[in-house]
C-alpha cells in the first residue's frame, strides 16, 4: 500500500530527474550551440551588411603554424564527443534500450545510409543555393584550413564528429529521454528536428529549414528502425561532400 502511495512522488522526482539531465547534455553540446546560433543570426540580421553578403565559416584553421593547428583541430574533435559519450553513459546506467549504435547490421547501415545522403543532399544544395539568392541564407565556407597534407583527413574526422555528436543526442538520446517523459510522438520529432534547424540557424534561413526537413526525416527512419547508425553514415556522407568537395572545387568553381 506504501508503495502504491509513494508511486506518483517516484514518477514525479524521476521526471524532474530526466528534465535536469536534458538540461545539463544539451547545455554542454548542441543545446549550447542553439543559444550562441540564435544570437548570431540577430546579430547577422541587424548587421549593415546584407544577410546573403557574409559568410559561415565551418572549419576555420586554429593556427598558422600547421603541427599546432593540426593538435588544435583534432583536440577539439575530441572533446566535442564527451557529450555524447556522457548521454551513453546516463543511458546505459539507466538500463536504457539500445539506440542502434552498433556494427551489428554493416550492409543495412551503409546501404539506407548512402541512400538517405542521396535524398537530403541533392535538394539540400538546391535548397541552400536558392536561400542565398533570395537573400534569406550566408554562403556558407565549408572549409577555411590550410593547404596541408592533413586537411583531407581532419576535415574527415570532423564530419564524422558533426554526425555522431547530432545523430546520437538529437536523435537517439533525445527521442528516448522524451519517450521516458511520455511525450508524444509528433511532440518529440518536432522538438528533435526544431533544435537540430536552431544550432545551424547561424548560416541563415536555408540551413534552419534545411535541417528541420532533414531531422524529421531521420526522426521517422529512427522510430521505424530504431537505429542511428544509418543517420550517422547518411550525416558522414553529406558532410564529407560539403566538407572535402569545397576544399577541393572552391578554388575553381565560382558558385559555391
Amino acid at each position: 500500500m506504501t508503495a502504491l502511495l509513494n508511486a506518483p512522488d517516484d514518477v514525479a522526482h524521476r521526471d524532474r530527474t530526466l528534465r535536469f539531465e536534458l538540461l545539463i547534455v544539451f547545455g554542454l553540446s548542441l543545446g549550447q550551440s542553439a543559444v550562441f546560433s540564435l544570437v548570431n543570426i540577430v546579430g547577422r540580421l541587424t548587421a549593415s551588411t546584407p544577410l546573403s553578403a557574409q559568410t559561415s565559416t565551418l572549419n576555420p584553421a586554429a593556427s598558422d603554424r600547421p603541427y599546432l593547428d593540426l593538435t588544435l583541430q583534432l583536440l577539439r574533435i575530441l572533446f566535442a564527443l564527451m557529450p555524447v559519450v556522457l548521454a551513453l553513459h546516463l543511458l546505459a546506467r539507466d538500463r536504457a534500450a539500445t539506440m542502434g549504435l552498433d556494427f551489428r547490421r554493416p550492409f543495412f547501415d551503409l546501404g539506407s545510409g548512402a541512400l538517405l545522403a542521396a535524398g537530403i543532399g541533392i535538394p539540400g544544395l538546391g535548397l541552400y543555393l536558392a536561400a542565398r539568392e533570395l537573400g534569406l541564407n550566408t554562403t556558407v565556407v565549408a572549409s577555411a584550413l590550410n593547404d596541408v597534407w592533413w586537411t583531407v583527413p581532419v576535415l574527415i574526422l570532423a564530419a564524422a564528429k558533426n554526425a555522431i555528436l547530432e545523430e546520437v543526442l538529437v536523435v537517439g538520446y533525445l527521442m528516448r529521454r522524451l519517450e521516458d517523459l511520455r511525450w508524444r510522438v509528433p511532440t518529440i520529432i518536432l522538438t528533435s528536428s526544431v533544435l537540430r534547424g536552431s544550432y545551424h540557424l547561424y548560416q541563415g534561413f536555408g540551413g534552419f529549414i534545411g535541417n528541420i526537413v532533414m531531422g524529421i526525416v531521420f526522426c521517422l527512419f529512427h522510430l521505424r528502425f530504431k537505429r542511428v547508425m544509418p543517420l550517422i553514415v547518411a550525416h558522414t556522407i553529406l558532410d564529407i561532400v560539403a566538407f572535402v568537395g569545397y576544399a577541393l572545387l572552391a578554388p575553381h568553381v565560382s558558385w559555391l
